[in-house]
């Protein structure tokens, strides 16, 4: 009985060490961003902006080109980690770039832009929009893990948001934003994060202060609202200075103005998949104003591929500072042909 219970212990043991080992590899590796870091400027452009001067803006989910309208997503109650086949990726991020560059915006926001990661076939996507817009980078790490044990063996990731435009820019920073999960799930898991941009406006000392996002999707709801708090907080500070301020992105989140455009489905309801909290106008810090559309969706539910009847939300869109006119707002209806988003194009002028 004896020599049994020692065996018992000694597995016992090499399971706890094996555990011990585990997560300190994971934590040796984790990435810790700091609150504030700065971002370099690669291809820097010179090209002024000024008041009165109409400009465009546009944002985009590129799915890290594996969520075409083909493909289904596990976080979403799907099956798919991984796409079937590198070329499929190579498609639709040739698809994207080339949206990107037809529209030929002054500024671009995207998000879930991979760099070396196994779900995209370890393809560096950075360099093929950069080749698309020809604009100066701005390039926010907010998911760096070795590798991602569970969710059926992701594997290794590295990607961010992106930043890019024509004009001259002063200085790129990154701020990160509130960890909605709790150790060890947070050392697995994306550390979210603000991309400011900041552009000097011609003839005068202002500034035009660029934000882009990616706010969380799969927390409780708690998480969201802490992120949203630090976004508003950021956006109120710069407008008091007297800046122009545009944020933008996916914020997982919809808009209260277009909150009605698409219910949830019955589907959606009876099986508590996955739907977007909302934003409110109340929630806004004083001096701003939505800038969202609902002429189409912006996101799709990734429990399939697309299909007639999938649920379909507007979680896509900016927030402008009252001395932004906005000219236009459109969601750009691509089919979700490449991605599980369709970007949300915005023509603007600065007050003067």
């Amino acid at each position: 009985m004896k020599k049994v219970l020692i065996v018992i212990a000694c597995i016992i043991g090499v399971l706890i060490l094996g555990v011990g080992i585990f997560l300190a590899v994971f934590a040796i590796n984790e990435f810790k961003p700091e609150d504030e870091m700065k971002v370099s400027v690669e291809n820097p452009q010179n090209r002024k902006i000024s008041a009165g001067q109409p400009a465009s803006i546009l944002t985009f989910n590129v799915g890290y080109g594996a969520l075409s309208s083909d493909q289904d997503c596990y976080f979403d109650g799907g099956q798919t980690v991984i796409p079937e086949s590198e070329d499929l990726v190579k498609k639709n991020l040739d698809g994207m770039a080339s949206i990107i560059s037809r529209e030929n915006a002054d500024i671009n926001f995207l998000q879930e832009v991979d760099r070396d990661a196994k779900r995209s076939y370890y393809i560096d996507e950075l360099p093929i929009f950069q080749k698309a817009t020809g604009q100066s980078t701005m390039f926010a790490t907010n998911f760096d893990v070795i590798y991602v044990p569970f969710n059926k063996g992701m594997g290794k990731v590295k990607a961010g948001i992106v930043t890019m435009t024509g004009y001259g820019v002063e200085s790129a920073t990154r701020y990160q934003l509130p960890i909605s999960f709790s150790w060890p799930i947070s050392m697995v898991n994306l550390k979210r994060c603000l991309l400011e941009t900041r552009i000097p406006i011609e003839g005068s000392d202002k500034e035009l202060v660029l934000v882009n996002l990616h706010l969380e999707a799969y927390d409780s709801g708690e998480g969201k609202i802490a992120q949203t708090k630090q976004l508003m907080d950021l956006l109120s500070k710069e407008y008091k200075k007297g800046n122009y301020v545009i944020a933008g992105g996916d914020f997982n989140q919809t808009f209260e103005p277009v909150a009605n455009a698409y219910p949830l489905t019955d589907d959606t309801k009876k099986n508590n998949k996955w739907a977007p909290g909302i934003i409110n106008n109340s929630d806004l810090a004083e001096g701003f104003s939505f800038a969202v559309a609902d002429n189409v969706a912006t996101c799709r539910l990734d429990d399939t591929a697309l299909r007639p009847d999938t649920q379909l939300y507007i979680i896509d869109g900016f927030i402008v500072s009252n001395n932004v006119t906005v000219n236009e707002v459109k969601n750009l209806d691509t089919g979700f042909a490449y991605s599980d988003h369709n970007p949300v194009k915005m023509s603007f002028t600065l007050q003067q």
